[in-house]
């Protein structure tokens, strides 16, 4: 878990927090601004300060250091890197502590006794481990129990934390960034968790508007698009397709009837090609209701009067065929003329000849 993001993040969102951790919930908060102090020409780096504003110099500095793991040279390092601090930056103020919090004690170490004089008035340590058996807490410090906490009851906590927000905090936007807060605690904390443990584990249901709440809706939203966009395209496909055919059957008819009276084509183009641009409708109707069987009525009417069409036009076309042939064998032509001009057996013609 990446602890120092975490407190770094709430120490600066709410720094009445950290007040009420080291004991001193009086301190007034507006007068510091916290941030992270590199320390020139070294590799060191404060996690934090409490620097307050300025012309207060009357207040004093909280040089904050979250530490979660052993380190026999920490407080060398430390308070190594204060004295730096001080030595570049040059503060006013006269008075500063030293704030260490440990996850647990058990990650602290001995003291360096040459280091004594300092240790008495400016060295303070909290165990965060220390803070589960407390009673009555705010709800500050029961977020930075949940840093802390096991898994097993991390989920209890959290509801918890998440009714004493709704609860206790009337702003909006500082309910909302109290409820962010105990959701990058979560996720930091159990990074291996999947989205289904982390909504579980949040119970989004209570806290929409989170990020991981935004997250997941964004995900579904995206599912649900890429599913109606493929219904929708179907459909359109489907209802494309039958205005086309429509007027390209349109279209033919139109072509054989100028041209009967010269000649008929033997053949008619092949392919029609027409690009349809599919356009994707952005935001479909929750209900669709097709009145089916009105046009699959239409489409039969349309398509059997074209067939009855052909059918009578192939009849007509034979009957004056016929009486053609019959002209000319009354006028003289042979049958075997009228079976050359016609392409037609002799036979047929020679029917028509008696």
């Amino acid at each position: 878990m990446k602890t120092d993001t975490i407190f770094y993040k709430l120490f600066q969102e709410f720094p009445d927090i950290f007040f009420e951790l080291i004991g001193k919930p009086e301190t007034n908060s507006n007068l510091y601004e916290f941030q992270s102090q590199e320390v020139k020409e070294t590799s060191f780096r404060l996690d934090g300060i409490f620097l307050t504003l300025e012309n207060l110099s009357h207040e004093p500095i909280y040089f904050v250091e979250v530490q979660c793991y052993k380190d026999e040279l920490f407080y060398d390092r430390f308070l190594t890197s204060i004295l730096l601090y001080f030595y570049q930056y040059q503060p006013l103020n006269s008075q500063w502590y030293a704030i260490v919090i440990f996850d647990t004690r058990a990650n602290d170490v001995d003291f360096p006794q040459r280091l004594n004089s300092l240790r008495e008035p400016h060295l303070r340590c909290f165990y965060l481990d220390e803070l589960r058996n407390a009673s009555n807490q705010s709800l500050g410090l029961e977020i930075v129990k949940l840093i802390v906490e096991g898994k097993r009851k991390t989920k209890k906590l959290v509801e918890q934390l998440i009714n004493r927000t709704r609860e206790e905090v009337n702003d909006a936007a500082i309910q909302r960034k109290v409820l962010e807060l105990i959701e990058a605690i979560l996720v930091n904390k159990f990074p291996n968790l999947s989205r289904e443990e982390v909504k579980e584990m949040l119970a989004l249901e209570l806290i929409r508007g989170t990020r991981v709440y935004q997250e997941l809706k964004e995900e579904a939203r995206e599912e649900v698009k890429a599913e109606i966009q493929e219904e929708i395209r179907e459909k359109i496909k489907a209802q494309v397709k039958l205005e086309v055919r429509e007027e390209v059957e349109q279209e033919v008819k139109a072509q054989v009837k100028l041209e009967v009276r010269e000649e008929v084509e033997q053949e008619v183009k092949a392919q029609v090609k027409l690009e349809v641009r599919e356009q994707v409708e952005q935001e479909v109707k929750a209900q669709v209701k097709l009145e089916v069987r009105e046009e699959v009525e239409q489409e039969v009417k349309a398509q059997v009067k074209l067939e009855v069409r052909e059918e009578v036009e192939q009849e007509v076309k034979a009957e004056i065929k016929e009486e053609m042939i019959k002209k000319f064998l009354q006028r003289g032509m042979s049958v075997q003329e009228l079976a050359e001009l016609f392409e037609l057996d002799v036979e047929i013609i020679a029917r028509l000849n008696t």
